[in-house]
């Protein structure tokens, strides 16, 4: 593998730094460190820059809370960096590093990736499944222990040494990596990229050791599927011995089975939100509930904001993956107008755009 050299002098690069701050505070720009940093920000980058290159730089620590997810009633410790530096250092590095990483990523590692969400992965796993009969009659379903507290900091900067060349680079990386004590902190920018990043070795070795027709991975949740049975308990086996020496342990709740048909034998797959017969999909019971009380929320609203118009333009998606219109005509369509919400976020898009220009025009 060929190993990559000189980026730190553009991770650095006060334009990079601009724009890293412009993403870092998209949805904060209210909070009142936010608002004191943007009051002398010139400076402020300057000052970063300059930490940065002398390689004074470190983390100014985290911010705990403890928080329950909605979607899976798992209860999980939130890492909250300071907005600055660490906030914007995390995204300068990570807008250089990304197309680095996307050059040896799979094809089928959905999560956290531009272009590759819950949909994406969705609408993959209907086409295998609608086109590959043979390759799809039985899945496994496989979920990482705790994976983020899990990950290996000394395994991780092995994978970054043998990717990255630039010492520099690899020293930033080994400042955020090492900010805490053990494992990747959920809250941090950096931990999605570098979470995929530890199991691309892992998604390889998959396809071209195991021979895994069809595989995909939804950060820890994957499922892999094929024409045998045994192929895949035998798969398991070796899935379990490849993750131990990562230091990463599958939960006990494995199951391989037979997917349903429509009438017949077998069992839906449950991944993503959905559950994935043969030739149709249908949403999880929670999922439904979820969507259908965010739609009814919006339509009671006397003013449709850009953020909620986003949020129906993507329950509309979801829906539209789901088999048959019923849904869409009976939850969706007395409440809401689509045609309303393209041009909500069209006319914020323009406002934003416009109020992006004209920042750009006095700063020079």
């Amino acid at each position: 593998m060929k190993r990559v050299k000189e980026l730190f002098d553009e991770i650095v690069n006060i334009e990079n730094l601009q724009v890293a701050t412009r993403f870092a505070s998209r949805g904060k720009k209210n909070r009142k460190t936010v608002k004191r940093f943007f009051d002398s920000q010139d400076q402020k980058l300057e000052l970063l820059h300059e930490l940065l290159v002398s390689g004074k730089y470190h983390s100014m620590g985290y911010n705990k809370k403890t928080i329950t997810d909605r979607c899976t009633n798992k209860i999980r410790e939130i890492f909250i960096p300071k907005f600055y530096p660490d906030q914007i250092v995390q995204w300068a590095l990570m807008l250089v590093l990304k197309p680095v990483l996307l050059k040896g990523m799979y094809d089928y590692s959905c999560a956290s990736i531009d272009g590759r969400g819950g949909l994406y992965g969705i609408r993959a796993v209907q086409k295998w499944l609608t086109h590959d009969v043979k390759h799809t009659k039985y899945c496994l379903v496989i979920d990482i222990r705790k994976f983020y507290p899990s990950v290996n900091q000394e395994i991780l900067m092995q994978k970054f040494n043998r990717k990255i060349k630039d010492k520099r680079t690899i020293e930033l990386i080994e400042k955020i990596v090492y900010s805490v004590e053990s494992g990747l902190p959920i809250g941090n920018f950096t931990s999605q990229w570098f979470a995929n990043f530890y199991l691309q070795d892992f998604d390889h070795y998959a396809k071209e050791e195991l021979k895994i027709k069809h595989y995909i991975r939804y950060m820890d949740d994957m499922v892999f599927f094929s024409s045998n049975k045994r192929k895949l308990s035998r798969a398991r086996e070796k899935i379990e011995a490849y993750l131990k020496k990562e230091g990463l342990t599958i939960k006990k709740n494995w199951q391989i089975f037979q997917i349903a048909e429509e009438k017949g034998r077998g069992r839906p797959l449950d991944f993503l939100g959905y559950k994935f017969y043969r030739n149709y999909t249908t949403m999880r019971a929670k999922t439904f509930l979820r969507t259908t009380r965010r739609i009814r929320k919006v339509a009671k609203k006397d003013y449709l904001t850009a953020k909620d118009a986003s949020a129906i333009m993507s329950y509309a998606a979801r829906i539209d993956v789901a088999s048959g219109n019923k849904f869409y005509e009976k939850y969706l369509q007395p409440f809401v107008n689509l045609k309303r919400c393209r041009v909500a976020i069209s006319v914020h898009d323009k406002k934003k755009a416009a109020a992006e220009k004209l920042k750009l025009t006095q700063q020079s």
